[in-house]
């Protein structure tokens, strides 16, 4: 490709990029779908530092000290709460959107670990629930694959509202995606696109929300925990109203979270980030009086480190949530796989065709000889090192900041680089005492 000259100035509105989505939009005369989440940068919690241990406190021996990671969902109302070991969850990701064999490695790998794993739209496939043994089984407004034995079956049932990558908006599967049998368990045709609702048909508002949850108690005996997942917008009201319905536990998604497939103007221009999402969501929690003692509350959206894991837990979440790095940790994007990637127009790390059903990893598609290249088995051992990974370095912080469980973390062990995070974080810019807008030194 030949170099500009040096004298020549990108444009900052319209830079290449900007100029080539122009023409695609001029030549295709439809908006570009994609899958993964925002690329845009955003404040998130790299933009956040802890303060560990010296005079004023003393951290703990990793040695010799106990560091607790479990963490109890659901006992506020279901008479079989979800005991995990560790506060890491596997985000709901569809069949459909996965294969059968990345389905029941994420299983596979939950379990390993002490951890659940989440349906997805379309239902819940053979793989999942004889590999997952802590399986949440979602309720999304497409009702895709909906089965009320299946809800019996489940540990814990999440009403879906709304998901990070597009709060408002459904979902798509492009039809080279449905095969027979994803065609078989959602009732739709074979090879034709396929776009979920962005609402629920039955219901409309925090009422009829209270309504389905009795409902949902009822259709599973009152052992089930009710969780309700919110794409992160308004959402200090919305965790407000879902606790009120009679949630057990909110699930919040920030604007980094992943998606299959829909419009990139979605992804990248509607919702908030995870950072100020999950303050948010606490201060609600904490204002209704269940912060840590009734509700729980999940964050996903961006978390790929225990550092993530650390702070979003401070900040006031009980567990988060994984999607995309769990499929990086099963093998997706792999650079050796590069020739491949390069013949569906990407590169590994770019993730542009994840909605297309052509990786060659052998994860997002449900072309058979494709999905072969996937062992569940070893593809469900790399993803419990990775979890492991992630509970070993978030325990090393919390250990450094003195704390006995990682649930002790708060935020006043941290401090942020960034105005923009100290604002939206609401913990005091590094070496200062001053949060923006609410005064201080």
């Amino acid at each position: 490709m030949t170099k500009p000259a040096p004298h020549l100035r990108e444009s900052h509105i319209f830079d290449r990029a900007a100029i080539h989505e122009i023409q695609r939009a001029a030549r295709e005369g439809i908006y570009k779908i994609r899958g993964f989440g925002a690329k845009r940068a955003v404040p998130h919690f790299d933009d956040l530092v802890f303060l560990g241990a010296s005079v004023s406190r003393y951290p703990l021996e990793g040695y010799r000290e106990r560091c607790g990671t479990d963490v109890v969902l659901g006992a506020r109302n279901a008479s079989k709460p979800i005991h995990l070991d560790i506060p890491i969850t596997i985000a709901g990701m569809s069949f459909g959107s996965l294969s059968a064999n990345a389905k029941e490695a994420l299983g596979r790998g939950a379990n390993e670990v002490g951890t659940s794993t989440t349906t997805g739209d379309g239902g819940m496939t053979d793989e999942e629930r004889g590999h997952s043994n802590k399986l949440v089984y979602q309720l999304l407004p497409s009702r895709y694959g909906m089965n009320p034995d299946h809800l019996r079956k489940a540990d814990a049932i999440e009403v879906v509202i709304g998901q990070g990558a597009k709060p408002g908006g459904g979902g798509m599967l492009l039809g080279q995606k449905i095969s027979p049998r994803v065609a078989e368990m959602r009732t739709l045709p074979e090879d034709i696109d396929q776009r979920s609702a962005c609402r629920h048909p039955d219901w409309t508002g925090p009422d009829d929300l209270e309504i389905k949850i009795e409902e949902l108690r009822e259709l599973t005996g009152w052992e089930k925990p009710i969780y309700v997942k919110v794409g992160a917008s308004r959402t200090y009201y919305d965790t407000l109203l879902a606790v009120k319905s009679g949630a057990d536990v909110i699930v919040v998604d920030g604007m980094q979270g992943g998606t299959g497939a829909t419009q990139e103007c979605f992804i990248e221009h509607v919702g908030i980030p995870t950072l100020p999402a999950v303050r948010l969501a606490s201060d609600a929690l904490k204002e209704l009086g269940v912060h840590r003692r009734g509700v729980q509350l999940i964050v996903s959206g961006g978390i790929r480190t225990g550092a993530d894991v650390a702070k979003a837990i401070a900040l006031g979440a009980d567990a988060v949530s994984i999607g995309t790095a769990a499929l990086i940790a099963l093998g997706d994007n792999r650079p050796e796989l590069a020739e491949e990637y390069e013949k569906l127009g990407t590169a590994p790390g770019f993730y542009d065709e994840w909605q297309a059903g052509r990786d060659p990893a052998g994860i997002t598609t449900q072309d058979p000889e494709l999905e072969q290249r996937l062992d569940p088995v070893a593809g469900g051992h790399r993803l419990a090192n990775y979890l492991r990974v992630l509970t070993l370095e978030a325990q090393t912080i919390a250990r450094a900041c003195g704390k006995s469980h990682v649930h002790n973390l708060e935020p006043e062990d941290l401090q942020a680089l960034t105005l923009e995070a100290a604002a939206m974080a609401r913990v005091p810019l590094a070496g200062t005492g001053w949060i923006p807008g609410q005064g201080g030194f």
